[in-house]
């Protein structure tokens, strides 16, 4: 930025020395010095909002990529990229009825039997049915 070597601060001392004379150089130095604390106080107020500023935008892009990925449902996301027509799970679901049914048949058998077996009934029992039979395997 600025490039001073000891010949230009040569050149300033004389320069202030004849201006403002050996007696006031002290008080001239603690000016000068109080403006330049001055000066950097307010370039680090200055920076340390921009930086405020940069990282409350940051958080709002965060805080809305946060947002688009709660929103995502993953399983529909796997769903549709592992099974994009539904053939799958169409097959899985017909396969899996046949199995839902022997389960309902045996247990309407199991609940027969065991109405069967309580001595308050004076009914008579049903036969039992083969659940293999019922689901027509």
């Amino acid at each position: 930025m600025l490039d001073v070597g000891w010949q230009e601060l040569f050149v300033i001392a004389v320069i202030t020395i004849i201006v403002v004379g050996p007696k006031e150089i002290p008080r001239v130095l603690r000016t000068v010095t109080m403006w330049i604390r001055k000066i950097k106080e307010m370039a680090r107020e200055f920076q340390s909002s921009i930086d405020d500023i940069a990282r409350e935008a940051e958080l709002d892009e965060i805080k809305q990529q946060l947002a688009a990925v709660a929103d995502l449902d993953i399983e529909k996301e796997l769903e549709d990229t592992i099974d994009p027509s539904g053939e799958v799970s169409n097959a899985i679901h017909d396969m899996t009825e046949p199995v839902e049914q022997t389960k309902s048949l045996s247990e309407e058998a199991t609940d027969t039997a065991a109405a069967a077996d309580d001595p308050q009934t004076d009914d008579k029992p049903e036969p039992l049915m083969d659940p293999t039979k019922a689901a027509g395997l």
